[in-house]
């Protein structure tokens, strides 16, 4: 092992413009024709509609691309055995360390699925690289800044949403150590990468078009959920603290919103109680279907589907227990 290698992602070849890349690029227009849009929405509810979709957009963006660039200047120059000198030898111990050192990757959950696997494959302890893979989205400062931001009247939400999520990935691979398997991990073959240059550059458009898409999906369901869905149903929901808390559970999952911008998605669904908010804010940066399609190619199927399973009932539990103790 040696400092030269790296966190390099393989470059990608230009694929042309596919649904990701048009929906970055609607998610531009968007914002800069914001005000002519709004004008000519007639309908109450459509300028209702409008006016979330956009505030979502307008406040995440600017946590998206920074850590988005963050992430990929880590990911490509940060020393790949850095982090194998870095965690404790004793597989217990690393747990926990490789959680913490989460805060040290801002970015999305889209890069922390190909640091873990690059991190086993360089010999570190699955369970820890696991712990780092669950709590990087959700405990850097990107994301805990995001959230305080978007909660400005509630900044007990940063604390419980940092406490429930290194909690959450602690569990998660300290159960690893448990019960896992060697054979249920099946990373694949990993080409030569090119420059750092063309590395980082190439992480930068993956990861933001990919993020931004997401993004524009995530604001236009909480837009539709204001208000297409009838007032009397979301408040019998929300006012149910099981089924809230198991909606927003799902409904995270479905979303697949990126770490640095759920916040404000969720900060949008003030029908709901600040602990099924948070709930939300918990699963989805470990668990929704785009992380279990990244994590099925990088990791395996025999992985992902016994660890995202179990990581979404965990974090539910952790998430509900957080949210009655400080919310």
């Amino acid at each position: 092992m040696t400092d030269t290698q790296t966190l390099d992602p393989p470059v990608r070849r230009d694929r042309g413009i596919g649904s990701v890349e048009v929906l970055a690029a609607l998610l531009i227009l968007l914002v800069v024709l914001r005000g002519h849009l709004a004008g000519l929405a007639g309908g109450a509810r459509l300028q209702t509609w409008t006016t979330v979709f956009v505030s979502v957009l307008v406040q995440a963006v600017p946590f998206l691309v920074f850590g988005v660039v963050l992430s990929a200047v880590i990911a490509v120059f940060v020393p790949s055995s850095f982090w194998a000198r870095a965690l404790p030898r004793h597989p217990a111990l690393a747990v926990p360390a490789a959680g913490l050192a989460g805060v040290a990757l801002p970015g999305c959950e889209c890069g922390s699925v190909p640091v873990a696997g690059s991190l086993i494959r360089r010999g570190v302890t699955p369970a820890a690289a696991l712990a780092f893979l669950l709590a990087s989205p959700a405990i850097n400062p990107i994301v805990l800044t995001a959230t305080a931001v978007a909660f400005p009247g509630n900044p007990e939400m940063v604390l419980a949403r940092g406490l429930a999520s290194l909690v959450v990935a602690v569990l998660m691979g300290w159960l690893w150590l448990r019960v896992g398997r060697a054979d249920w991990i099946r990373l694949p073959h990993q080409e030569a990468g090119g420059s750092k240059g063309l590395a980082f550059w190439s992480a930068v458009r993956h990861d933001m078009v990919h993020a931004g898409g997401f993004l524009v999906l995530g604001a236009a369901a909480a837009a539709s959920i204001n208000v297409l869905v009838p007032e009397a149903w979301l408040q019998t929901l929300a006012g149910n603290p099981v089924l809230s808390v198991l909606a927003l559970a799902v409904l995270a999952v479905l979303l697949s919103i990126c770490s640095e911008a759920d916040a404000f998605v969720a900060a949008s669904l003030s029908q709901f109680s600040l602990t099924s908010r948070l709930v939300f804010l918990v699963v989805g940066p470990m668990v929704d279907l785009k992380l279990i399609a990244m994590q099925t190619g990088v990791l395996g199927r025999r992985f992902a589907i016994r660890f995202a399973p179990a990581t979404f009932v965990l974090a539910v539990l952790v998430g509900s227990l957080t949210g009655v103790v400080l919310l």
